[in-house]
């Protein structure tokens, strides 16, 4: 290993940030920067396009732009609204009724679109309205939002757990990803709620008006065909009657046909929703390809194996090398994009976990959940910013009601990384 390609990687990457240059391009410079001086000039430039070209080079892979234009149909398809709906008239009743709407509208349609992203703008600017007006403060309706539309990263389908289990190398299968995806999303949600209801209680947040069984089966059969592509899509993976990429495909002509059935879009839109789509696929890509390259250094410097020695010789328990793992992964969240920290940091971390027993299906929930957990705190907490436009607040004043939150996800983030169970019970029950 050289010691100063190492320094030179990380030196120039960390810079790079500071002069808020995009994540992708600071990833590519420092890698390609570090790569120079181990190889001559030429086959050093050619090796950095090689590896960003393979690194994309994958059939899994093609199952991400499929869903980002699936979820930007379902986006400004109404879905948003139905789903609310549904959520308001199973909940709104209760002390702090529309935070929990907008707890079980996130999952719900973070589930669907698969985008953290497209469940904080679609619910947060339909929510923050509504529960201002019956008095929740905007700030406390932003953390709401902030932090559930995390869960639709864990709950299938989802885009980053496709991108792990690339990283992983066929060591965890999509399907079983997605299976296992299903009680911890929901534990988090459940956590947010037990929360909100503390909260509720404490402040006395009014309660909605109970909706009779006749509401709560209308809202039910309008959303049903938008709940229907949950099951559709991962009963097909988990089945094995289709692959990720193929289900991605039909979750897009489902979603393209519901919306027009719905008439919230029309053939007009289709244009400018492929367009945001492309917009988004670019991006996504683009992180692929630079953070494979930067993953690609780390092995050719033989950094996993240092990494693990150096964890394995320096704590005697896994618990504590656990705990090691989860804190630097949440550091980490806090500057990096969730793309390229999985695509860089699951080759690093898996073999150690994995020579301590943890199964890779496991490890990739925590990683994601870990990673969540920085989409919502600065200085690069993509949802955080989000959410805050949405509600038009400042971070600094989301930060406050926000911290709490944030225990309740760390709370859950140990229960699942101790408790093996929550993730791998439902991959073990279908042998998966």
């Amino acid at each position: 290993m050289e010691v100063i390609s190492i320094i030179v990687l990380f030196a120039s990457f960390f810079f790079l940030l500071l002069l808020k240059v995009p994540v992708a391009y600071s990833i590519g410079i420092s890698t390609t920067l570090s790569l120079l001086l181990n190889i001559d000039k030429m086959p050093g430039i050619t090796t950095i396009a090689q590896r960003m070209t393979t690194g994309i080079d994958s059939f899994a892979l093609l199952a991400i732009p499929f869903f980002v234009l699936a979820g930007e149909i379902m986006k400004q398809g109404g879905i948003a609204n139905r789903l609310i709906n549904f959520a308001k008239s199973l909940v709104a009743s209760l002390p702090g009724g529309l935070a929990y709407v907008n707890v079980l509208a996130s999952m719900l349609f973070g589930a669907i679109s698969g985008s953290a992203v497209a469940a904080t703008s679609a619910i947060g600017s339909i929510m923050t309205d509504r529960m201002e007006e019956e008095g929740y403060p905007r700030a406390f309706s932003a953390s709401v939002n902030i932090t559930s539309s995390t869960t639709g990263l864990l709950i299938p389908p989802s885009n980053i757990l496709i991108v792990y289990a690339l990283a992983s190398g066929g060591a965890a299968s999509v399907a079983a990803l997605f299976i296992a995806g299903y009680l911890p999303g929901i534990l988090l949600g459940l956590a947010i709620i037990g929360y909100i209801v503390f909260v509720a209680i404490k402040r006395k947040f009014i309660k909605g008006q109970r909706a009779t069984l006749k509401e709560v089966w209308n809202h039910f059969t309008k959303a049903f065909f938008s709940l229907l592509m949950l099951v559709i899509v991962v009963g097909g993976i988990v089945a094995g009657v289709f692959t990720a990429t193929e289900a991605s495909v039909i979750a897009v002509l489902y979603a393209a046909v519901l919306a027009l059935i719905y008439k919230d879009v029309t053939l007009k839109s289709f244009p400018n929703i492929l367009l945001n789509s492309a917009k988004t696929t670019a991006v996504v890509m683009f992180l692929i390809c630079t953070s494979m390259a930067m993953s690609w250094l780390f092995s050719f410097e033989g950094i996993p194996a240092l990494m693990s020695n150096f964890l394995l010789e320096q704590f005697s328990s896994k618990f504590a090398i656990f705990l090691v793992i989860n804190l630097t992964l949440l550091v980490i969240g806090t500057f990096m994009d969730m793309t390229p920290a999985v695509l860089i940091f699951t080759p690093i971390f898996l073999p150690v976990v994995m020579a301590l027993g943890m199964d890779p299906v496991h490890f990739g929930i925590v990683l994601v959940l870990n990673l969540c957990i920085g989409l919502c705190t600065p200085p690069v907490g993509t949802i955080l910013f989000v959410g805050s436009g949405i509600a038009k607040v400042s971070v600094s004043q989301v930060v406050k009601p926000l911290l709490p939150f944030l225990l309740i996800m760390i709370i859950v983030l140990l229960l699942i990384t101790y408790i093996p169970e929550i993730s791998m019970w439902l991959p073990r029950l279908f042998g998966l």
